[in-house]
């Protein structure tokens, strides 16, 4: 996208968002390879799902390396993604989805244990609702673009506007050279340094809400690059839409809910109000009409 002189002001949040000075952050890095390759000791498992849950607690993001998708796999997929976008509109569809579909498998099971591990240390033991209720139908894998946008001193041009996505836990395969992912802790907005060798995990709403509010889905946006064109893939863990999301410890501070009604609600809020509102709505104590 391109900034033109003719176009709307930005809200004011918005364009005090996009000139603050934002500081570069490493994320949480978690080394996978007890809980993926053989050999890991009991010790060594437990330390891994320990790390991961802490994240998730206080970052709401957090990397993962020795992840089980192999370089080749990722090398495909990007390869495959370049193509798509270089390609005209009606030929789009001619591209070989095999390493696509590749990548979306072993994503899909690299999400499937995550969230499994997430939920055994949130209730203390282990639990099949993931493997019930998220399937490959449900969820989803969305290729993205950002074109290289020139931009003036001080100022930024948002490739995806600040937001908390609206499933389980996301999993990010970004650019490992180009930056643009900036998230809030600690109601300070920071880059994430890219990791050629990581994928990024961030926490989502429905997560937030299952987990009683400890596990943290946190506001994240996207900053064009003004030189280079950056790509990135995001694998979103979605359950079906009958799925109901409910607290797992009392007092809950969430009311239970469908991940349809979620999904509609947040679709009426954008449509009415410009913006998502999302779990603010479905606390038990809502203000929101």
């Amino acid at each position: 996208m391109h900034k033109k002189k003719n176009q709307p002001a930005l809200p004011a949040a918005a364009a005090a968002a996009a000139s603050e000075i934002v500081d570069e952050c490493e994320l949480p890095l978690i080394d996978l390879r007890p809980l993926i390759l053989a050999g890991g000791s009991a010790e060594e498992r437990e330390k891994c799902k320990t790390e991961m849950a802490r994240a998730s607690e206080e970052w709401g993001f957090f990397q993962v390396v020795n992840h089980g998708v192999s370089p080749e796999i990722l090398d495909r997929m990007r390869r495959e993604q370049v193509k798509a976008f270089k390609q005209p509109f009606d030929r789009k569809k001619e591209e070989d989805d095999s390493a696509i579909e590749q990548f979306a498998t072993t994503v899909a099971d690299l999400a499937q244990k995550l969230a499994g591990i997430l939920a055994e240390k949130y209730l203390g033991r282990k639990s099949t609702f993931f493997q019930d209720n998220c399937a490959p139908s449900t969820c989803y894998l969305r290729m993205n673009r950002y074109p290289p946008c020139p931009m003036p001193p001080a100022a930024a041009v948002f490739g995806l506007m600040p937001h908390t996505d609206s499933d389980f836990l996301t999993i990010l395969y970004q650019d490992d050279q180009v930056g643009g992912l900036q998230l809030v802790k600690d109601g300070k907005c920071f880059a994430v340094k890219p990791n050629p060798q990581a994928l990024i995990v961030n926490i989502g709403d429905l997560f937030q809400a299952w987990s009683n509010g400890v596990y943290k889905s946190v506001e994240h946006r996207v900053v064009t690059n003004p030189h280079v064109e950056r790509f990135s893939t995001a694998y979103f863990f979605c359950p079906s839409y009958d799925t109901e999301i409910e607290s797992r410890c009392e007092p809950s501070i969430y009311r239970k809910f469908s991940f349809k009604e979620y999904r509609q609600q947040v679709q009426e809020d954008v449509g009415k109000l410009g913006r998502k509102v999302g779990l603010s709505r479905f606390t038990v104590n809502a203000i929101y009409s």
